[in-house]
């Protein structure tokens, strides 16, 4: 089910709940009556009053007797007003009023319920908001409609502002009506079993609701089970509701599903609770939460015969699991189906019996609480007056969210010392401290801090203390000699007075915020209303007679499965292992595409992909293939592999089902988004037909038809790619296998229909015939181009705009792009509301603003860039707003953040059209381009939009300007309509940036042989004439200047690393001398010897990586060895190099033209590795390895393509590797190789070894003999062997037992 249909469950949840729980009222009357202008004086009460005519029983509304309304002896925020409506009650509505003729009004309020006249219950608005807004004047009414209607008795009025020139002042009214409901009441051993009738057929789904109220916190609500051993259960556990379904009596995972909902349910409130049960699912919904819950397919069908109430117990068995699970409290309105369950009890039905106590009315007992709400609050009470000469007893429960804080101190009377009870990393701990004496200490209980009720107790008899928590888990220590710890005078609860207070109150720790109730000293009840009276003791910042504690976690505010912990004033999420981030764990971490990874400077390797970034499907581990001119995403499957079809015995047909490392959901994405997607799909077969049987095809997404068209041919056509070109074997079929020949072939090709992909199953319907033998291979899924990271508009007026639908972001809102501009300010994005709004915009040439309001007032975050943003490169700019706090960044400047109120409005409220560069305000619109465009996740298509609107221009040219930085090595950045490319010519180095060197490894008989046909540009060369050139060969040739860099590593020496010869017999030799050192060697007149010119650079083969420079213009030449000094040299003969023809790396064969020496060096060859070899403008590997024909370039021997170095980590990346794509076989008589692993004999795969070996050998050989009978040779063939296609992530630990060479290796033969 998706999410728009779980909140329509919900909805419809909520609603059924509204309606049993207001069965009272006249079907169709309006529940908006006025409910306290008919009351008696009796039925108010205040917490003081400023006269006889001032009294509570005047506060009714548009009333003018008495003064004309309530007002209390002094105004502050301890006052109150409480109005008892004679029974329970719907209310749904509360108007205020100024008292008449005054300057008396209230302008915010808190409001409270009750059922009791105690445990008072704050209604909050929005789950948060707890104050009112009230009168700005004596006469007007302010009405206030509650969101959920609220059943209560009791309601009280707290004043939290009021006119600054009067005083509190107040007339009221409440509007509802009559609230009528069937109740029981449990004792926590009474419960009731009831006989249920069969689901009528005609029932679709099946139902139960229910309202409870409990002290405690653990107790079965109800129990239901059937025939078959199928059991529901709703228990209480730890004041959270669980839903557990059972088959059987086992503990197994396998044959129960347990759920969870709500919190803080045990506070002696209503609470709602409903479980609908639908064919594959159900919705629990608690209070206002509905959760969408799948059923496991064992669960589904429920046959209940019998339901115990208040306990788990059987028909037959009279069996019960004990009181201390039974539930105790009270339930009203409970339904089965329709049934109330409560009224069957209550009329004596014999399909119910009733075990124990049970009572139809809710008796419960009464507990006043108190609430510490700020850190400035405390309860002072007096202690006793005469010391006692057996020591003294505390107690107190308390319930906290928070780790630390005071629960009590006192001082030691007449022993100079201080008591100190507190929590501390949610661990009780006792304090002593007395003069004279070593500190004592004591710690017990652990984890206090999870919001339940725990008990306290603090015992000091004759010297032995104990402190205690929840009676089972205790500390006890003995004091050495023994003393009495007495209270003393005073006792302070959760802080200490402001300092300068005449109390002598220490609190050296956080002060407590949470709930106390049931305080007891020296075994004697604290009577608090008395406190609330001001009759005894003293207090601020406190609420007494409530507990206010929240669950700021249920529900949970954390997304993606970020885990919520909270305090008493805030939450956290926890974002560690979720791939998002952000105070809600809204934002992703990962990019939505590779070209988004490209587009941020990173290459080829394993990325995690986040395809709807903020959306509901998580990211996915993706391979990334970052080629100069496209990037890939390519999404593996179980059997990438060539396979051998092996018959199944008694079938005609063969099928395979692929299994993708991606979601269903997380595919259409990636296909959606894409551009152009590709999956290759080969058939190599020997008298097995392809399509031309009944069953023969395969099969896309979803449960679809089979498709049977082939790779290469496009949908419907029922051929294969030969039959669309016209070059089958066999003119009368449309694929080469249906020709049914008895020679080895093959259909191959690539399905590029996005619709159909990726490739679900295949289904062979050839294969059992006598002498049939086929394999297949089903290519990862390939797709490339983000439709969504280059999608742009540009604006050329300020006047021009784009509208789209409103935005819908109530509670999480994340918007990000990227712009360029020449404008120093203008809106990027606006939407409003009634009140509540949403903006981006660019303020000034160097600042951005976001800013909005949800109806707390607007709040503003701002970041100042280091530099103009008007500079016309693209910057990105993301902004976020949640419950907890808004965010703003811009490229890569540290977040700016705003935090949200904690107690305010959280639900953005927008309704009118989403304006893009322009604003439905007089604020000034955006000149310039947007792009990337994208609202929690979803991206606008701002270029379909812009064909269609006057003023704004589809697509955004000129991305070098800001991303050509990132092609390196002399590469040349290229302009392309909706992206751009490095162009890596001019370098001796590749792929998606230019950022990977071309190396190689070198044997001795290596050499690479680049003839040199073109003139070599260079800028600083002087052409010269030659009268002894041959007639091919241009004076152009000739050198006056040139450019080497090569990187080598190796341990032999001495080596030639690089020869540059010419037609003259001049040349430039790089050489590794005898003791490890670099030598330059220039002969340039060829009738002297050469000169050398040595580096001081000592152990260079040492089998480290080193990069060599060397630069020479006329007779100066420089040389740089790795980040040494440069050294400077002078040549003292000619200064032109004349002719060049040839460059030489590794092992050079004709070496009649040089230097004995010289001869014998190149004749030994070189061993070792080579990389990123540059001569001005030619990169002899490059063209050896990359682009090996046509080519100017000459390999013999072995040449295996490697990395001489390391590359640098990349941040994103989990695993960098490159590989080179394949190519599909062509119709031939060879059979295919398949891998070992999936073949039908591992001894087919040992013999087909066997032959490639002997195979290779031999033209190894050949080669080599051909090569001595010829040694010039203009053009060879190079053959060459390349790793899979793509990478691959594992399924299984099978490994493959035809992995070509290591990663980035190719190796050449010749």
């Amino acid at each position: 089910m998706d999410l728009w249909s779980k909140k329509v469950w919900g909805i419809i949840t909520q609603v059924t709940l509204i309606l049993f729980t207001s069965h009272g009222a006249t079907r169709g009357e309006v529940c908006h009556s006025p409910l306290v202008s008919n009351l008696l004086p009796s039925s108010f009460r205040s917490s003081s009053q400023l006269s006889g005519s001032h009294g509570p029983g005047f506060a009714k509304l548009n009333r003018r007797e008495g003064a004309g309304g309530w007002s209390p002896l002094s105004s502050d925020r301890y006052q109150w007003l409480e109005v008892d409506l004679g029974g329970r009650t719907q209310i749904t509505a509360v108007s205020t009023q100024g008292r008449y003729g005054s300057s008396d009004w209230l302008t915010a309020y808190m409001l409270m319920f009750s059922d009791t006249g105690h445990n008072w219950k704050q209604h909050r608005q929005e789950d948060s908001i707890g104050a009112f807004p009230g009168n700005s004047n004596a006469d007007s009414v302010v009405q206030h409609k509650l969101q959920h209607p609220v059943i209560a008795r009791y309601v009280q009025l707290i004043p939290l502002d009021w006119n600054t020139n009067g005083r509190i002042g107040l007339r009221l009214e409440t509007y509802g009506c009559p609230y009528n409901s069937d109740l029981v009441s449990l004792d926590g051993r009474s419960s009731l079993l009831y006989r249920l009738n069969p689901r009528p057929k005609q029932m679709t789904k099946e139902s139960i609701s229910l309202i409870f109220k409990t002290l405690k916190n653990s107790g079965i609500l109800l129990h239901a089970e059937g025939q078959r051993e199928h059991s529901l259960t709703l228990e209480l556990e730890k004041g959270k509701l669980l839903l557990l379904l059972r088959k059987g009596r086992s503990s197994s995972p396998d044959s129960q599903h347990l759920v969870s909902l709500g919190s803080l349910l045990d506070d002696q409130h209503w609470h709602h609770v409903a479980v609908e049960h639908h064919s594959t699912h159900l919705n629990l919904t608690v209070d206002k939460s509905t959760l969408w819950v799948q059923i496991p397919p064992t669960f589904t069908h429920w046959d209940h015969s019998q339901m115990s109430v208040g306990a788990e117990q059987g028909l037959g068995s009279r069996r019960s699991i004990g009181p201390n699970r039974n539930f105790h409290g009270c339930l009203e309105n409970l339904f089965y189906n329709g049934v109330n369950l409560v009224d069957l009890a209550k009329e004596k039905d014999q399909r119910v019996t009733v075990k124990g106590n049970v009572t139809f009315s809710c008796a419960e007992p009464v507990f006043v609480a108190m609430t510490f709400t700020s850190p400035q609050s405390f309860l002072w009470l007096p202690g006793v007056t005469e010391l006692s000469s057996t020591g003294t007893t505390v107690g107190l429960q308390f319930r906290t969210w928070n780790k630390a804080g005071l629960l009590l101190t006192f001082n030691l009377p007449q022993q100079g010392g201080v008591v100190w009870l507190y929590l501390s990393s949610a661990r009780l701990h006792l304090q002593i401290l007395k003069s004279g004496r070593a500190p004592l200490e004591l710690s017990a209980g652990s984890a206090l801090n999870d919001g339940q009720w725990h008990s306290v107790e603090l015992i000091s008899r004759q010297g032995h203390l104990t402190v205690s928590v929840d009676t089972g888990e205790g500390a006890t220590a003995h004091a050495s000699p023994p003393f009495l710890v007495t209270t003393g005078s005073q006792l302070f609860f959760g802080g200490c007075p402001v300092q300068g207070s005449s109390q002598d109150c220490m609190n050296p720790f956080k002060a407590f915020q949470g709930c106390m109730r049931l305080l007891t000293v020296d075994n004697q009840p604290v009577d608090l209303i008395m406190v609330q009276q001001r009759l005894m003791g003293n207090y601020s910042n406190l609420q007494i007679d409530m507990c206010g504690i929240i669950d700021r976690c249920s529900p949970s505010h954390c997304e993606h499965g970020g885990s919520c912990s909270q305090s008493w004033s805030t939450f956290h999420c926890n974002c560690s292992s979720t791939g998002y981030s952000g105070a809600t764990c809204h934002s992703s971490i990962f990019e939505q595409s590779c070209e988004a990874y490209k587009h941020k400077g990173n290459t080829s390797g394993y990325y995690y992909i986040d395809v709807d970034g903020s959306g509901h499907i998580g990211p996915q581990l993706i391979y990334c293939d970052m080629t100069e001119d496209k990037t890939w995403m390519v999404i593996q499957h179980n059997n990438t592999d060539l396979t051998t079809v092996r018959p199944s015995p008694g079938k005609n047909q063969h099928s395979a089902h692929f299994e993708y490392t991606s979601e269903e959901k997380q595919l259409a994405a990636f296909i959606g988004q894409s551009e152009h997607c590709e999956q290759e799909l080969t058939y190599h077969c020997r008298k097995s037909r392809l399509l031309n049987t009944p069953a023969g095809g395969w099969g896309g997404p979803g449960a679809g038809q089979v498709q049977t068209y082939w790779g290469g041919a496009p949908p419907g056509s029922q051929q294969c790619s030969c039959g669309l070109q016209e070059n089958c074997v066999d003119p009368k079929h449309y694929c080469n296998c249906d020709a049914d020949h008895t020679e080895w072939a093959n259909d191959s090709g690539l399905l590029t229909h996005k619709e159909t992909l990726p490739v679900r199953s295949l289904v062979l319907g050839d294969v059992q015939r006598p002498g049939s033998e086929s394999a297949y291979r089903v290519g990862p899924l390939r797709c490339r181009g983000d439709k969504n990271v280059w999608n742009a508009a540009f604006f050329d007026k300020e006047t021009s705009y784009l509208h789209f639908p409103t935005f819908h972001g109530e509670l999480s809102a994340d918007i990000s792009f990227l712009f360029k501009t020449t404008s120093s300010s203008g809106v990027f994005v606006e939407n409003l509301g009634i009140k509540d709004f949403i903006r981006i915009e660019l303020s000034s040439s160097t600042e951005v603003l976001f800013s909005f309001d949800v109806g707390n007032g607007p709040l503003e975050v701002r970041v100042k860039a280091g530099s103009s943003l008007n500079d016309n490169r693209w910057h990105r700019i993301r902004a976020e707003r949640n419950v907890k706090e808004a965010l703003l960044r811009l490229d890569e400047l540290p977040a700016a953040t705003q935090e949200a109120p904690a107690d305010g409005h959280i639900h953005l409220q927008l309704n009118s059209q989403l304006f893009i560069g322009g604003t439905a305000s007089r604020q000034k619109g955006f000149r310039g381009c947007i792009r990337s465009l994208q609202l929690n996740g979803v991206t606008l298509d701002l270029e379909e939009r812009a064909k269609i609107t006057p003023g704004v221009q589809a697509g955004c040219p000129g991305h070098c300007s800001s991303y050509g930085s990132l092609c390196q090595n002399q590469g040349r950045c290229v302009e392309r309509p909706n992206s751009f490319s490095c162009d890596c010519g001019p370098s001796a180095y590749t792929g998606a940036f230019c950022e990977r060197e071309v190396s190689a490894s070198f044997k001795s008989g290596t050499a690479v042989s680049y003839t040199i046909k073109e003139p070599v540009s260079n800028e600083l060369n002087r052409s010269s004439s030659s009268s002894a050139l041959p007639s091919s060969i241009s004076s152009d040739m000739t050198l006056r200047a040139e450019n080497v860099s090569l990187g080598f590593r190796t341990s032999q020496s001495p080596a030639l690393l690089l020869y540059v010869g010419s037609y003259h017999r001049e040349y430039l030799a790089v050489v590794l001398n005898k003791h490890d050192m670099l030598e330059v060697r220039y002969r340039l007149d060829s009738s002297k010897e050469a000169e050398i010119l040595r580096s001081k650079v000592r152990n260079l083969a040492n089998g480290q990586l080193h990069a060599v420079t060397i630069s020479r213009l006329a007779d100066a030449v420089s040389v740089q060895i790795d980040k040494n000094n440069k050294e400077d040299f002078n040549l003292t003969s000619d200064v032109e190099f004349n002719a060049i023809r040839l460059l030489v790396l590794g092992r050079v064969h004709d070496s009649g033209e040089l230097d004995p020496e010289l001869s014998r060096l190149a004749s030994l060859g070189f061993t070792g590795c080579l990389s990123a070899v540059l001569f001005n403008s030619i990169s002899p590997l490059k063209a050896a390895l990359l682009h090996p024909v046509p080519s100017p370039v000459i390999v013999t021997g072995p040449l295996v393509q490697s990395i001489c170095g390391s590359t640098s980590a990349n941040p994103y990346a989990v695993e960098t590797t490159h590989h080179l794509s394949g190519q599909s076989g062509s119709v031939g008589t060879g059979q295919p190789l398949v891998n070992a692993t999936r073949s039908d004999s591992a001894l087919i795969g040992g013999v087909i070894a066997v032959v490639i070996f002997v195979t290779v050998s031999a033209l190894a050989i050949m080669a080599r003999v051909l090569y001595r009978r010829k040694r010039t040779c203009q053009s060879q063939e190079v053959k060459t062997v390349k790793p899979e296609d793509s990478p691959e992530l594992a399924f299984s630990s099978q490994t493959s037992s035809q992995n070509g060479p290591s990663e980035n290796q190719k190796e050449y033969f010749i």
